[in-house]
């Protein structure tokens, strides 16, 4: 007899628990999902997620993670406005989709927990805004960015506005969005010849 592999039996529990969250979070949002619901739809124990995760948010932040982690990957074809558009548009899709309606939920969360917060600035925000701070810097040494500018705020710049409607669901986040705000950027931020023209 075949002795179980208990690892893969783990990665199985594992992926049916960020399956059950997920979608407990687009049936009802965050604040209405339980552990206990989450447990129940994944065939689990509760005891199993609480060996593994410290709440319900860190559950379906794991999730929303795991299945945008080419978000942190910044190309670089030595076109910085094509790259960040490439990239943006990447965010453009998830934030437009049903798959990932759950991140407006956990930003929700985060605004009444400091410990959901400080998570997911840190597992989730950070490693994409460095990641975009670093090709910025790329840019101003290709000298495709003034090198004058702050790239933090550059970041903010961009994509606060794919958030703002993200949150605020004024309207749809699209890659028209994308390329407005990039217009508005890139007249901001280009470098400028003796002219004050941009180049």
């Amino acid at each position: 007899m075949n002795t179980p592999n208990e690892q893969r039996r783990s990665e199985r529990s594992r992926q049916a628990i960020l399956d059950a969250a997920l979608d407990l979070c687009r049936e009802r949002g965050l604040a209405r999902t339980t552990v206990e619901e989450i447990a129940k739809r994944a065939g689990v124990g509760k005891q199993t997620i609480y060996r593994w995760w410290g709440s319900k948010a860190a559950v379906v932040e794991e999730a929303l993670n795991e299945r945008v982690i080419t978000t942190t990957d910044f190309p670089d074809t030595g076109d910085l406005r094509a790259d960040l558009r490439t990239q943006m548009a990447i965010i453009a899709q998830a934030f437009d989709s049903v798959e990932f309606a759950p991140y407006a939920s956990l930003i929700a969360a985060a605004q009444d927990d400091p410990e959901v917060a400080e998570s997911v600035r840190k597992n989730m925000i950070e490693p994409r805004v460095h990641a975009c701070e670093e090709r910025l810097r790329r840019g101003q040494e290709q000298g495709q960015l003034r090198t004058d500018v702050d790239v933090a705020e550059v970041v903010e710049f961009l994509y606060a506005p794919l958030y703002y409607r993200l949150l605020l669901r004024t309207r749809p986040v699209t890659l028209e969005q994308v390329d407005h705000v990039l217009d508005a950027a890139f007249r901001g931020v280009a470098p400028v010849r003796d002219d004050g023209s941009p180049r």
